[in-house]
């Protein structure tokens, strides 16, 4: 799962990558990466774990009965699938992470070919898996409507926040802005070109924000979504540039109407950024009052929030405590203990 852009996905996988062998040094582990290999600029999160590469590409035709080979080859005690490519041709024992249902919740965001893929492959495989993990009670009950698993079968275990997700200095800051070309005052808009990240509900009202929008959306995305020239974009960044474009922002906007889970909201509040999320998805469980919830489907109310916000420096102080204390409670070293749990209890340890 990790290739290209570090998706949340990826940085699941990678930070299970760092946190487990430390958890049990007596455990041999192995990393399967995909036939592309692995990106560069991981930084600290690069694997230290043994690599074994699989022809499998994600999603390809051939991609489970060469996961299979792979598989039999390597013979684990326990493979854990960190996404949604489950191997159906493997017998062994599985432990299968599914963050959320979107791509039935939201057929628009998926391919006939994908939506197949979860009701052919993940769910019959899921059903037999003995260990089943998702990231939210949100999710919990998305898997249960959506690809009907018994949610006692499903156990929760939320993300983390790397503790380089952190308020910056001043002069970082600058600097950042400077490079990038962001004006002094911005509010950080996130998300993707997909229609569930709801990017387009900020467009008819982008000019009565009371500074700037700067779209996380990848390059191209403020075309692609229509806003003006007044709005800025920025191409992915890597994770220390991340920290800055949260850092440096007046507020952070997150209006998608579909979160599994929510971690790049959670991180920019670590990076002590007042956050206004939606109120859908895993949202209000995971932000709960750290962040000003607000309508999915009401642009003039992003607007007035956002504003009122910015006016009342004691509630951007209160907002700011609130966020940094609630990223505190997520560590990737809690996932990565309770995750080692449920392989204990699928190797039959306990």
């Amino acid at each position: 799962m990790v290739r290209g852009h570090l998706h949340g996905i990826a940085r699941y996988a990678l930070e299970l990558a760092h946190w487990l062998p430390r958890l049990e040094p007596q455990w041999q582990f192995q990393g399967l990466m995909g036939p592309q290999g692995m990106p560069d600029g991981l930084g600290h999160l690069t694997p230290r774990i043994p690599l074994v590469s699989t022809a499998a590409a994600f999603l390809a035709p051939v991609e489970q009965p060469l996961l299979a080979a792979t598989l039999f080859t390597l013979k684990p005690d326990l493979f854990h699938a960190t996404s949604f490519s489950l191997p159906a041709l493997w017998p062994g024992r599985l432990v299968a992470t599914l963050h959320d249902a979107n791509h039935l919740a939201v057929p628009e965001s998926a391919s006939a070919t994908r939506a197949a893929y979860y009701h052919w492959v993940v769910r019959p495989r899921a059903s037999r898996a003995p260990g089943l993990i998702t990231v939210s009670e949100f999710s919990r009950r998305e898997l249960q409507q959506h690809l009907r698993i018994d949610s006692t079968r499903v156990q929760v275990i939320p993300n983390g926040v790397d503790p380089m997700f952190a308020p910056v200095a001043d002069a970082e800051k600058a600097d950042f802005r400077q490079r990038r070309g962001l004006p002094e005052k911005y509010l950080a808009v996130i998300g993707n070109l997909k229609r569930f990240k709801n990017l387009a509900l900020l467009k008819p009202v982008a000019a009565r924000f009371p500074h700037p929008l700067a779209l996380l959306a990848g390059r191209g995305a403020r075309r692609a979504l229509d806003f003006t020239d007044a709005t800025y974009e920025l191409a992915p960044l890597p994770d220390e540039d991340l920290v800055r474009f949260y850092g440096s922002a007046q507020a952070v906007l997150v209006p998608s109407r579909y979160e599994g889970f929510g971690l790049p909201a959670l991180e920019a509040l670590a990076c002590g950024a007042p956050v206004l999320a939606s109120d859908a998805g895993a949202h209000p469980e995971v932000l709960k009052d750290a962040a000003l919830l607000v309508s999915a489907d009401d642009a003039t109310a992003w607007v007035k929030q956002t504003t009122d916000l910015l006016q009342d420096e004691a509630r951007m102080r209160e907002l700011v405590e609130k966020g940094r204390a609630r990223a505190a409670s997520f560590t990737w070293e809690r996932c990565a203990r309770m995750t080692r749990d449920v392989y204990r209890r699928v190797l039959g340890l306990f």
